[in-house]
C-alpha cells in the first residue's frame, strides 16, 4: 500500500483496521502513511505523526517499534498489566490508562485498556478492543492537529479518555432518575433490586477511574517532561483538574445511590404506615360492630327480639350503614 493524500473528511475505511497511520502538517492538511513507508514518515517541526493500533500482531508492533526506534520498555508496557501506569525516557513517554467503554450487560460496565507511546513529533496509540473517539478520528479530520507537540496529542486523547467517564456518569444519573420517578409512583417494590445494580455500577465507575490519580499526577508535575516547554505543562495540569473533576463526579454517583436508597426506605415506610393505619381503622370498625353484635345477644325479653326477622335485617342494615359511614368519615379526616 502506498503513500495517500487525504481529503478533510478522512475515509470510511481507515475504521476498523489493525494499522492505521496519518501524518498531519500544521495548515490542517493530512497524509496517510503505509506501513511499508513508515520507516521514511520523518515529521517536521510543523507536523505530528500518528500511528493507531487496534489488536494488532506481534509482527506490526515489531515493525512499528522498528521503523519508530522507540525504546523496548515501552514496547514490554503493551501487553504486561491493565493497571493506569507512566512512564519515561530521555525522548519518549508512555501511558497505559483504561478508558471506560460500553456496558456488555446490565449488570457489568466495561473498562478497554489505552496505551499512548509519544517521541518527538511521532505518537502510537495501542488498544485490543474498539474505542469509539480513536475509530472517529480514524475517519475525521481532527483540524490542524500538525500545530501540537506529541505531548499535547497525548493529552488531548487523554482528555476524550475522561470524556468516556463522563459520558458513563450521566447514564447513571439518568437510571438514578428514572428510579426515583418509579419509587415515587407505583414501581417501590421492585427498586431494591436496581438499587443494588447502580450501587455496583457506581463501585465498578470508581475502580476503574481512581487508579489514574497515579498517572495524571506523574504527568502535571513539573519534573515530568521538563524540556518540553510549558505549553505540555499547562495541558497536562489541565488534564489533572478534569481528572479530579471525573473522580469528584464517580463519588457523587455513589452518594446519589445512598440518597435514593433513603428515598425507597422513606416512601417504603409510607407506605408501611399507611397500611397500618388503614388496619388500625378495620379493627376500630368491625371491633366497634363486635360489641353491638355482643349486646344484642343479651337474654334480656326487650321487644327488639320480638320483631323476628324484620329486627335481624333491620340490624343488619345498621351494622351496615355504620361501616359505611365510619368509611367516608375515615376519608374525609385522612386517616388513611
Amino acid at each position: 500500500m502506498s503513500e495517500e493524500n487525504e481529503t478533510a473528511d478522512g475515509g470510511a475505511d481507515d475504521a476498523g483496521t489493525s494499522f492505521f497511520c496519518r501524518m498531519f502538517d500544521a495548515h490542517g492538511a493530512s497524509q496517510r502513511i503505509a506501513a511499508q513507508s513508515l520507516a521514511a514518515c520523518r515529521p517536521g517541526d510543523d507536523a505530528l505523526a500518528w500511528v493507531d493500533l487496534c489488536d494488532p500482531t506481534d509482527e506490526e508492533v515489531d515493525a512499528v517499534w522498528a521503523a519508530w526506534k522507540l525504546p523496548a520498555a515501552a514496547r514490554q508496557f503493551l501487553e504486561h498489566g491493565t493497571v493506569p501506569e507512566v512512564g519515561q525516557s530521555e525522548s519518549c513517554f508512555w501511558v497505559r490508562a483504561v478508558v471506560a467503554g460500553a456496558r456488555r450487560d446490565k449488570d457489568r460496565l466495561e473498562g478497554v485498556v489505552l496505551v499512548c507511546v509519544a517521541s518527538t513529533d511521532r505518537v502510537v496509540t495501542f488498544r485490543r478492543e474498539r474505542i469509539d473517539f480513536l475509530e472517529e478520528m480514524r475517519v475525521q479530520q481532527p483540524g490542524k492537529v500538525g500545530v501540537l507537540r506529541a505531548e499535547s496529542f497525548v493529552a488531548t486523547l487523554l482528555d476524550r479518555l475522561l470524556v468516556s467517564y463522563f459520558q458513563a456518569i450521566d447514564e447513571h444519573e439518568l437510571a438514578i432518575e428514572r428510579l426515583e420517578v418509579n419509587i415515587l409512583g407505583k414501581g417501590a417494590c421492585d427498586a431494591l433490586n436496581e438499587l443494588q445494580r447502580l450501587r455496583r455500577w457506581a463501585s465498578r465507575l470508581r475502580r476503574m477511574l481512581a487508579p489514574h490519580r497515579v498517572v495524571f499526577g506523574a504527568m502535571s508535575r513539573p519534573d515530568f517532561r521538563p524540556d518540553e516547554g510549558r505549553v505540555a505543562d499547562r495541558h497536562f495540569i489541565a488534564l489533572n483538574m478534569r481528572f479530579e473533576r471525573a473522580l469528584d463526579m464517580v463519588e457523587n454517583a455513589r452518594e446519589q445511590v445512598l440518597g435514593t436508597f433513603e428515598l425507597f426506605s422513606n416512601q417504603t415506610a409510607l407506605r408501611t404506615n399507611q397500611a397500618m393505619r388503614v388496619l388500625t381503622f378495620v379493627t376500630v370498625v368491625t371491633g366497634l360492630m363486635a360489641t353491638i353484635v355482643g349486646a344484642l345477644g343479651m337474654n334480656f325479653g326487650t321487644r327488639l327480639f320480638e320483631s323476628d326477622d324484620a329486627g335481624f335485617y333491620g340490624v343488619i342494615a345498621g351494622l351496615v350503614a355504620l361501616g359505611a359511614g365510619a368509611f367516608v368519615l375515615g376519608r374525609r379526616q385522612r386517616w388513611f
